[in-house]
């Protein structure tokens, strides 16, 4: 499994998680919602569960679930500030498609 994560996103993930020490590490994962099918999850998460992934990137402690596993493989994690808003963009080679807000996604 190939998640990169920026130097921005690096940051903001470890900001997170220094106001949360007894967190174990960040969760990244899909759920399925939207008009397009499924939508990214980045949260803190307590503990590394049964069919949970743990990888270090760039000594980040990231947890993916396995039902998320091929859903998120290649993706690039991005966090941009654009004005007064500020979110975690996604670059992800097995989405075939967006919404047109960009929050959900398809694959192929």
């Amino acid at each position: 499994m190939s998640i990169t994560i920026t130097p921005a996103a690096n940051e903001r993930m470890r900001h997170f998680l220094a106001g949360t020490p007894t967190a174990a590490g960040v969760r990244f994962g899909v759920r399925r919602s939207g008009c397009s099918g499924f939508a990214y999850v980045v949260d803190l998460a307590d503990a590394v569960g049964e069919g949970d992934s743990l990888v270090e990137v760039d000594g980040l402690p990231l947890i993916v679930d396995d039902k998320s596993l091929s859903l998120v493989d290649g993706t690039v994690i991005d966090f941009q500030r654009q004005g007064l808003n500020a979110s975690f963009v996604f670059h992800n080679p097995n989405a075939t498609g967006e919404c047109g807000c960009g929050e959900s996604f398809t694959v192929g």
